[in-house]
C-alpha cells in the first residue's frame, strides 16, 4: 500500500469531501439504472418464478414443478429464493431494487479497496468510470444472479485488500464470501484465481514468505468448500449445463471482440495506461508531499497490472471459446470491475498533479457515459412490453390448461397464481406422446400436439426461434381446433448486435405483434 500519497496530505476534511463525492457518484449511478426499464425479461421471469416455486416447496405447499438445479446457472435455493421473497412483498420493482443496492454496494467497495491500494483520487476516478458502464447500469435494474454475485466478489476482494497487513489466517474471512458468490452464479468462479492472486500480491510487501501461505489458505479452503457444496447440494448438472459443458454457438471471435471493445474498451485502455504508468513509477504524482515509494517493487507492480488487466479478458476469451455473445454484456462487467482501479490510476495520471489537465479525464468519462447509457437504453428495448399480453391471458388461463408460448417464462411468472411452469411449453424443443401412444420429438412433436389440440392457448411473438415460430403459425392456419384470440402490437429494437456496435436505442426499431390462438 502507498506509504506516502495524496491521501496523507489532508485530514478528516479530505475524508469527508471524498465520501461526499462518492455519495454523489452512487446517486448518479442509481439514477442511470432507474432511468431504463421494461416489463420482465425472460431470464428475470424464470428466476423469480423458480424462486416462488422453491419458496412454496420449502413451506411445504407444493412440489417443485421443474428440477431447476439441473439447468440453472446458479443455485436455485439462493438468489431465486431471496428474490422471490422480495418480489412477494414489493413486486418486480422490489427485486430489481435489490440488484441496484448490490451494484451500489459494489461501487462503494471498489472505491474503498482502491483507496487502500492507491488513494482517494484514484478510488473516486475508478468508481466514476465503473458506474457509467453498460454492464453496471443494466445489472443495477435487472433481477438476475449477476448483481449479487458481483457484490459478493467485490466483498471478497475488499476483505483480501483490507487484511493484507494482518496474519495469514485473516484471509480466510474471504473464503465463505467467495464460495457464496460462486454458488449464486457459477460463472463467478472464473474470477476466483484473480482474488487468490490478489491476496498474494497485496500482502507481499508486508509479509513476504507468509504471503504465499495466505494465498494457499484462501485457495484450498475455497476449493474444498465449493467441491463439497456442489456435490452435496446436487448442483453438478446445472454447473455442467450452464457453464462448464455449455453448448457452443456460431458467433465469430472477431464479432465477440468487437462487442467487448464497444462495451468496455475505453475503461480497458485506461486500465492498461494506468498499469504502464504504475509500473514505471509507483509514487502517486498527485501530491508534492508523496516522496517515498509505496513498498511494491517494480516486478510486483508489473504483476499487479498484468493480473487486473488480464482479468478483463477472461469472459471474452471464454465466450469466444463457446462462440456465443449471450450474456457477454454482463459478464464483461465482472472483469471491468477488477480493472477499474488501474483505470482510475490511468485517469489520475492523465489529469496530472493539481488537476493540470482535467479536460482529459472529463472527456474520457463523458464518452464512457454516453456509450454506457445508450447501450443500456438499447438493451432494455430488445424485448417487448408484455403488459397487454398478460392482461389478455389473465382471464384465459387456469391451473389445468396446457399452454404453448415463445417465451413461456414471462406468463408463467406474471400468472404464477393461476398456473405453474409445468403447464407451459416453449419453442426450443419438445417431446410429445400422441393418443396412439407414439412418441414424437422436435418439429414432429409440435405438429402432432397441434393436430390433437393439446394446447388450450398458443402465444407467438414472431421473434423467438423463428423456424419453430413459423412452423407453428403455418400449422395453425388451417387447423380447425384453434381460432385467433388477439393480435397485440409492440415495438422493439433489433437484437442483432452486428448492426449495432454502438447500441443506439433509436436504431433498428421495428414493430412486432403477439399472436394469440385459443382452442375452440
Amino acid at each position: 500500500m502507498p506509504t506516502a500519497t495524496w491521501s496523507l496530505a489532508g485530514g478528516p476534511r479530505r475524508t469527508w469531501v471524498s465520501r461526499a463525492v462518492l455519495v454523489t457518484i452512487l446517486a448518479f449511478q442509481a439514477a442511470l439504472s432507474l432511468r431504463v426499464s421494461n416489463t420482465a425479461f425472460q431470464d428475470e421471469a424464470l428466476y423469480l418464478a423458480a424462486g416462488h416455486a422453491e419458496l412454496s416447496h420449502l413451506l411445504g405447499d407444493a412440489p417443485k414443478p421443474v428440477d431447476y438445479a439441473a439447468y440453472f446457472s446458479g443455485a436455485p435455493q439462493l438468489y431465486p429464493l431471496l428474490a422471490a421473497t422480495v418480489d412477494q412483498r414489493f413486486g418486480l420493482s422490489g427485486a430489481r431494487m435489490m440488484s441496484l443496492l448490490c451494484m451500489l454496494g459494489t461501487t462503494a467497495l471498489l472505491y474503498s479497496f482502491t483507496r487502500r491500494l492507491f488513494n482517494e483520487r484514484v478510488g473516486l476516478a475508478s468508481a466514476a468510470l465503473f458506474c457509467v458502464l453498460q454492464s453496471t447500469i443494466v445489472m443495477g435494474n435487472i433481477a438476475t444472479y449477476d448483481a449479487p454475485a458481483l457484490f459478493l466478489l467485490a466483498t471478497a476482494t475488499w476483505i483480501v485488500v483490507r487484511t493484507a497487513r494482518m496474519s495469514a489466517p485473516a484471509v480466510l474471512l474471504a473464503a465463505p464470501v467467495v464460495v457464496l458468490a460462486v454458488s449464486v452464479k457459477y460463472a463467478a468462479g472464473l474470477y476466483v484465481p484473480t482474488i487468490v492472486a490478489l491476496s498474494l500480491l497485496t500482502a507481499w510487501p508486508h509479509q513476504r514468505t507468509s504471503a504465499f501461505l495466505r494465498a494457499l489458505l484462501l485457495a484450498s479452503s475455497t476449493g474444498a468448500v465449493l467441491a463439497l457444496g456442489i456435490h452435496r447440494m446436487g448442483w453438478v448438472a446445472g454447473l455442467r449445463h450452464s457453464t462448464t459443458h455449455r453448448s457452443h454457438s456460431s458467433d465469430s471471435p472477431l464479432f465477440l471482440l468487437q462487442q467487448s471493445l464497444s462495451w468496455g474498451g475505453l475503461l480497458f485502455v485506461a486500465a492498461v495506461g494506468g498499469a504502464i504508468a504504475y509500473a514505471r513509477r509507483s509514487r502517486m504524482n498527485e501530491s508534492p508531499l508523496a516522496a517515498r515509494p509505496d513498498g511494491h517493487s517494480r516486478v510486483q507492480r508489473v504483476l499487479l497490472g498484468l493480473l487486473l488487466c488480464a482479468t478483463v479478458l477472461l469472459a471474452p476469451a471464454y465466450q469466444m471459446y463457446l462462440g456465443t455473445v449471450v450474456s457477454l454484456f454482463k459478464h464483461i462487467g465482472f472483469g471491468l470491475f477488477f480493472a477499474a482501479p488501474l483505470a482510475g490510476v490511468g485517469v489520475i495520471r492523465l489529469v496530472g498533479a493539481h488537476f493540470r489537465q482535467p479536460h482529459v479525464g472529463i472527456v474520457l468519462w463523458t464518452v464512457t457515459l454516453c456509450l454506457g447509457l445508450s447501450q443500456a437504453q438499447w438493451r432494455f428495448a430488445t424485448w417487448p412490453d408484455s403488459s397487454a399480453l398478460i392482461r389478455t391471458l389473465s382471464s384465459q388461463v387456469d391451473s389445468k390448461g396446457r399452454y404453448l408460448s415463445s417465451t413461456p417464462e414471462v406468463p408463467a411468472y406474471y400468472l404464477r397464481n393461476r398456473t405453474t411452469h409445468r403447464q407451459w411449453q416453449g419453442v426450443f424443443g419438445m417431446e410429445y406422446t400422441d393418443q396412439a401412444r407414439i412418441r414424437h420429438t422436435g418439429d414432429d412433436a409440435y405438429r402432432a400436439a397441434l393436430r390433437e389440440g393439446e394446447f388450450d392457448l398458443i402465444v407467438l411473438d414472431g421473434m423467438t426461434n423463428l423456424r419453430v415460430n413459423d412452423l407453428i403459425a403455418n400449422e395453425l392456419e388451417e387447423n380447425p381446433k384453434y381460432r385467433p384470440l388477439a393480435n397485440l402490437p409492440f415495438r422493439v429494437t433489433s437484437n442483432d448486435l452486428r448492426h449495432h456496435v454502438l447500441a443506439d436505442a433509436s436504431a433498428g426499431q421495428h414493430s412486432g405483434r403477439y399472436q394469440v390462438w385459443k382452442k375452440r
